[in-house]
């Protein structure tokens, strides 16, 4: 799909699709070719062959799905991404439209698989923090900033909770507890200053974690020389199975949805398969969004990850786990982690083997291979750090790469994009997107449909969508890098 801007109200999306993997590269060559100024030299379009996400092996009749032959010639909104973000907003929109009797025609449009992103590849967390980042804001921004942010994400696991017991979702959603394990002494001394100093600035979600010293962290996190330890309540959940979930029951409602049908430029390009006319467009491409739209070239930036499943042999019995896990390794090394019901771990970090080569992972969008030097990393993994998982014979069974879209200052920009009738966004979630993304939608969703003002929803001011933050030349991301000689980075929840 192509973005075009005409001028006035109306937004116009004129399409081309690709209906193999091959078809799609050459989509986005053929725009050059045809003389089109792509937007910025790095074109962040979703790449053909993507590795396989465990999550993605158990794929749903509308993963590749078109809901109609020929897209929609005009629609009320056009959504562009099926992932979390865009399967959340289409949601509430209809919900809002049910409960407002209004009437809502709405496609979306995906350029590869449906929640074949960021969502469909991540470690299965829903994991609110409530008080790494929260801290952070609270010294930056002030009390009002850092309760609205940790407060937000909070809320979220019990809303997710709600949606999966009221619509019966099977997506093997369950509420735990994260364990967050320092393995230094800097990382377990900063953060609890940091939650001393958030307890007593009175931010809710401070009361909520519970704090383990060196006297007792190894034990209750059962890792390995655990300095200290922090633990809260999370989520874990089958992530491709709740976005699904979503996107169903929207198509069931009469959305179009148009997979493998990519949004490949901002102007004008003649396509095969015609035009959609629409007078709103949210974009909810996350790490892509900078191909779209050409102010966000520096301030939603690709980032590579890599994540793993590790199995143990039918005959092996360790430890059980329940809570999910941050290792914080080193002041640039951080992994995460989750168990699930199977005897399965599914992993991702590996950040020692790899983060200090910029190109390895920054304004990267390949996640059709493997970061290489990172490949073995979770080889042995659980036999390094757990206790009682020595003898099991746990191997990694699948491995993959994740593209995330990291804000230039840590937050989402959330909202109307400024000086753009009719063009939304909700994109930039850091690698942290599933305890923030479904209100967010919300809020996207009331703007959209009802015109409400971005300060008179719920959403953080932080996450508000303003000229400010795209003026500014903060990038928090390679600000850390290069503090650290440009070899090292703290770790970003």
């Amino acid at each position: 799909m192509v973005l075009c801007l005409h001028g006035g109200r109306n937004l116009h999306l004129t399409s081309r699709a690709s209906s193999t993997k091959t078809s799609m590269a050459s989509t986005i060559d053929s725009d050059i070719l045809l003389g089109v100024e792509p937007t910025h030299t790095t074109m962040s379009f979703p790449v053909p062959d993507a590795t396989t996400s465990f999550w993605r092996t158990q794929l749903h009749e509308l993963d590749t799905s078109r809901s109609t032959e020929e897209i929609p010639a005009e629609v009320d909104i056009v959504v562009i991404g099926a992932g979390y973000s865009g399967a959340s907003i289409v949601h509430h929109l209809l919900k809002h439209s049910r409960v407002s009797g209004r009437d809502v025609s709405i496609a979306i449009l995906e350029a590869r698989e449906a929640c074949s992103g960021a969502t469909g590849r991540n470690g299965g967390h829903l994991k609110p923090d409530p008080y790494y980042r929260a801290a952070g804001a609270l010294e930056k921004y002030g009390k009002e900033a850092a309760e609205e942010v940790a407060s937000f994400e909070a809320r979220q696991v019990k809303e997710i909770q709600k949606l999966v017991e009221d619509e019966n979702i099977d997506c093997d959603f369950v509420v735990t507890r994260a364990t967050d394990v320092c393995l230094y002494e800097a990382a377990k001394r900063d953060l609890k200053r940091g939650l001393d100093k958030l307890r007593q600035a009175g931010i809710s979600t401070a009361s909520e974690v519970f704090y383990s010293d060196e006297r007792s962290a190894e034990g209750v996190s059962g890792i390995k020389g655990a300095q200290g330890c922090f633990t809260y309540t999370a989520g874990l959940v089958w992530p491709y199975k709740l976005v699904l979930h979503l996107l169903g029951k929207a198509v069931a409602a009469g959305v179009n949805l148009q997979t493998t049908t990519p949004v490949t430029h901002k102007w004008s390009v003649n396509t095969s398969r015609g035009s959609i006319q629409t007078s709103k467009v949210i974009c909810a491409s996350n790490a892509y969004t900078s191909a779209l739209l050409a102010e966000f070239k520096e301030k939603i930036v690709p980032v590579r990850g890599i994540c793993s499943r590790i199995v143990v042999p039918g005959n092996a019995h360790p430890p059980l786990l329940s809570n999910s896990y941050i290792l914080r390794l080193s002041p640039s090394e951080y992994d995460y982690l989750i168990p699930r019901a199977d005897g399965s771990i599914v992993v991702g970090g590996a950040r020692r083997d790899y983060f200090k080569e910029l190109d390895q992972w920054y304004n990267n969008a390949d996640d059709s291979k493997l970061i290489e030097p990172a490949k073995n990393y979770f080889d042995g993994y659980m036999q390094r750090h757990f206790r009682g998982w020595e003898d099991s014979g746990a191997y990694t069974d699948k491995i993959w790469t994740v593209i995330m879209g990291y804000s230039s200052d840590g937050f989402p920009f959330v909202g109307q994009v400024p000086g753009k009738v009719g063009q939304l966004i909700c994109a930039g979630f850091s690698g942290n997107g599933m305890p923030q993304i479904f209100l967010s939608a919300k809020a996207v969703a009331q703007m959209a449909l009802e015109q409400v003002e971005v300060q008179n929803t719920e959403l953080p001011r932080l996450y508000w969508t303003s000229q400010e933050r795209l003026d500014s030349k903060t990038n928090v991301t390679l600000e850390g890098w290069r503090a650290s000689h440009g070899r090292e980075v703290g770790p970003k929840l």
